[in-house]
């Protein structure tokens, strides 16, 4: 049972993907050969080092990294790991300015990779992950990584996100669980009528999770970041009206306080305190509210469109060509086979509430989760953000700042006109 569940869930992550389009380029094994296995640097009298920026998600993800540092170092005494934990607000100018320096990382974890690659930093995932370790991704998340045909960076996790409501609050409210804008919308007004003081709906435009926003109610009402041939369309009359509803519930007051700079984890400290009725969030909210003791449920995404969309979610690491010695070379590889152990991985994808990237951390995850397996219906709706086209990065940032002027007043047909032509030209 734990190996159909496992391989339900690499069928599902396929399907997820080509529902948003998918890549154009070759499959990742055909793209790419695996690459042949480096042995660990042997032991001399001076330690190489090995850099690595690693992406902030809760408040564990620290400590478990220093935890790895030591263990590492512990069996590996010829290499000196540096890694430094960075929140998701302040990653990007991290890593962009010690690349500005000439200081970039040796190994980065983060979600982007292609702004980074078109500008010739990287180096192919071929050339520092070993054979066995590139044999545990699923296909189909290494496809996501795929430029001119060759892999540039490996998936560390996934996760998909869903409708999360407590199940007390709407039955005490008389209201059943929305499907649509309409029913979202009247739902909110019902929550707001019974207790003021609990917030009905959750929204996180947020430099932190912003993008996010933008994909659940563009991708809800038939849009989204590009057309069906692959280009940009931000300001389509779909995201337009997308946006404009969105902020209409916060002026509402059918929202939390201040999307603007209400985190997704500040949102899903609300739900877990009974103050939040329903959020999108991902399945990592799942332990959480359940060790709250909060009567949860979890359900698809109200849409405007008649389908209902989840938003797929993949980070990676890769590797900055630093110039790096074979000897250094093979050190990272060491670190990179240590992270992708079994044990390690597994653990630290369970701790992190994510979906694993690796045949055997799906495995593993299911059997010491099974309402893991609940995911597979919702990840098989899932689109996926076009991270793979160079622009993806001031996407990103350009749909949050339009979302925060949106909130201050600002006229969103104006706000999406000037990012497409600031994008597409």
């Amino acid at each position: 049972m734990k190996k159909i569940i496992a391989m339900l869930l690499a069928l599902v992550m396929v399907l997820g993907l080509a529902a948003c389009g998918g890549s154009s380029a070759p499959a990742a094994t055909e793209a790419a050969a695996a690459p042949a296995a480096t042995e660990a640097p042997a032991a001399s009298g001076e330690k190489v080092t090995v850099t690595m920026i690693a992406a902030q998600y809760g408040p564990k993800t620290g400590d478990w990294w220093a935890d790895f540092e030591k263990k590492f170092e512990a069996a590996n005494d010829s290499i000196d790991l540096v890694v430094d934990c960075v929140s998701w607000n302040d990653i990007y100018t991290v890593v962009n300015t010690r690349i500005a320096n000439g200081q970039a990382p040796d190994l980065l974890n983060i979600d982007v990779f292609a702004d980074y690659q078109a500008d010739g930093l990287l180096l192919p995932a071929e050339e520092w992950c070993s054979a066995e370790t590139y044999a545990k991704f699923y296909e189909a998340f290494l496809d996501q990584s795929v430029v001119d045909g060759v892999v540039w960076a490996v998936p560390d996790l996934a996760s998909a996100r869903a409708m999360y409501y407590n199940k007390d609050i709407l039955d005490a409210a008389g209201v059943a669980v929305p499907t649509t804008w309409e029913e979202l919308t009247a739902a909110c007004e019902a929550l707001k009528a019974y207790d003021p003081d609990i917030y009905p709906w959750g929204i996180d435009m947020t430099t932190d999770e912003g993008q996010a926003a933008f994909a659940y109610y563009t991708w809800g009402n038939g849009g989204g970041f590009v057309d069906d041939n692959d280009e940009w369309a931000l300001n389509s009359a779909e995201n337009v009206a997308a946006v404009e509803y969105a902020v209409g519930l916060v002026n509402a007051g059918l929202t939390n306080s201040d999307p603007a700079t209400n985190t997704r984890y500040d949102l899903q400290d609300l739900f877990c305190a009974g103050k939040l009725a329903m959020m999108i969030a991902p399945n990592a909210l799942s332990s959480q509210a359940g060790e709250a003791g909060i009567n949860y449920g979890f359900a698809a995404i109200p849409n405007n469109s008649g389908t209902s969309v989840s938003a797929g979610v993949m980070d990676r690491i890769m590797c900055f060509d630093n110039g790096q010695s074979d000897e250094q070379m093979a050190a990272i590889t060491a670190v990179v086979d240590a992270f992708y152990d079994d044990e390690p991985y597994s653990e630290w994808v369970l701790m992190e509430g994510f979906l694993p990237a690796t045949s055997a951390g799906g495995e593993a995850c299911a059997a010491a989760d099974p309402a893991m397996g609940a995911w597979i219906d919702i990840v098989g709706s899932a689109k996926f953000y076009p991270t793979a086209k160079a622009e993806w990065a001031d996407v990103k940032q350009g749909v949050i700042d339009v979302e925060q002027q949106a909130l201050l007043g600002g006229n969103v047909q104006e706000l999406l006109d000037n990012l497409q032509a600031e994008i597409a030209g």
